[in-house]
Formats: C-alpha cells, structure tokens, sequence
C-alpha cells in the first residue's frame, strides 16, 4: 500500500492486533498499521463509502458483475470524486464470502494462469494498488522531490526550430553533403524527421551545438 501511495487500512475483526510478526514484516511501513482501523464486521467498515470494489478470485452467480482491474479501478477513482470508496480484500485462505461481496457495488478478478492461478493477499493488493496508482496518473509517474532538475524542458518555438534548420543546413553546404542548386527533398526529410519528435528548447540547444563544434575557429575567435 505504502509504496503505491496509499495509506489507509481497515481491519475487519483480525485474528491478531497489534501483531510483532505484521510489524516485523511491513519494514518502513510501520506507519501504516498503526493507523489501521479495526472493525467488528465488513459494514462498519464500509460505513460512509460511496463505492466498494470487491477482490473475487472466481465468477459468482451472485453480487455484482466480475470485471477486470484497470476498468474497476478507473470506476472507483471515479465515484472517489463524490466521497470515500474502498478495495475490500478477504483472507489468504477462502476470500470474501457472497455475503461480503453484497456489500461491494463492484467486483474485480486478477486474470491469471487458469493452470496455477494461486495469488496470495499481499500480491493481490500490490497488483490493484499499481493500477490504482497508474489510472491516478494517467500512467505517468507523479512528479517527485521538486527541487530535482526536470528532465523535460519547454518546448521549443517555431523561430528556434527554424533555426537549427538553417544551422543544419548551412553546416551540410559547408562539407559538401548538401548542395543547395539540386536540394532533392533532403531538408524536407529532416523537417518530418525532427516534426515527428517534438523538439524541446534543450534539444535545439544541444543540437546547435553538437553542429557549431564542426565548425572550426579562427585564430581571432571566429568561425569560418
């Protein structure tokens, strides 16, 4: 849960809690079950959700349609809008329960191997964590430490692209790979080249130059 985010944890009556083993095994998440919330019963738990989506490791004849985990998550973030929603797990052993699964308005299957098809808790719960995570973001990863150098810079204008083309260009002239009586659709490949790949101001920096470093200079500081 933790790494993926999220951070708040009900308990429908556990066998035993707080537990040594649990804080044993949640290293640098300790956090987490200490805030957990202990219920005596799944509707307490569920109490002032707006939406409930249910892990089912098999199709049922009742309760809610089993869907798939990306469309159930994106439906869940989407009732998040209008209040508390929640991922209702059962135990490593049998599950939830039809009874249980009446309490949720949704329902999920993991597709794994119909041959081995064993997924224990936790698994489960990082699989629809990450798709949680993923459908949040819109699959990009969320924007860290600010004061981190972005890796991405603005755009670059049209002026600065026409730019380096005109660098280009004339540094093709100067070694004989370009020539300007009989251009062909060269420069014409190039502008669909580097049209295609969206070019950011540091990109045209770099480009330009890695093209003035062809360029040799004079003993008076200028280039020929």
């Amino acid at each position: 849960m933790k790494t993926m985010g999220l951070t708040t944890l009900h308990l429908v009556q556990p066998k035993q809690f707080p537990d040594p083993e649990a804080d044993t095994r949640a290293t640098g998440a300790v956090d987490v079950l200490e805030r957990a919330i202990i219920h005596a019963s799944l509707p307490e738990a569920l109490a002032g959700t707006v939406c409930a989506v249910a892990l089912s490791a098999r199709r049922r004849d009742l309760g809610p349609v089993v869907g798939m985990p990306r469309e159930g998550v994106a439906g869940l973030l989407a009732q998040a809008e209008f209040g508390e929603v929640a991922l209702v797990f059962g135990n490593e052993t049998v599950g939830l329960t039809n009874e249980e699964i009446l309490h949720c308005q949704a329902a999920i299957s993991i597709p794994t191997n119909p041959a081995f098809s064993s997924l224990n808790l936790g698994a489960a719960v990082q699989v629809l964590c990450y798709e949680l995570r993923m459908t949040a973001f819109a699959g990009k990863p969320p924007a860290g430490n600010e004061k981190v150098t972005p890796f991405t810079s603005p755009l670059a204008t049209h002026d600065e692209i026409e730019g380096l083309y005109a660098h280009l260009e004339a540094i093709m002239t100067a070694t004989g790979f370009y020539n300007p009586a009989q251009p062909g659709r060269l420069m014409a490949k190039l502008r669909r080249l580097f049209g295609r790949s969206g070019l950011e101001r540091d990109e045209i920096n770099i480009l330009r130059g890695i093209l003035a470093s062809t360029q040799t200079p004079t003993r008076h500081g200028k280039k020929d």
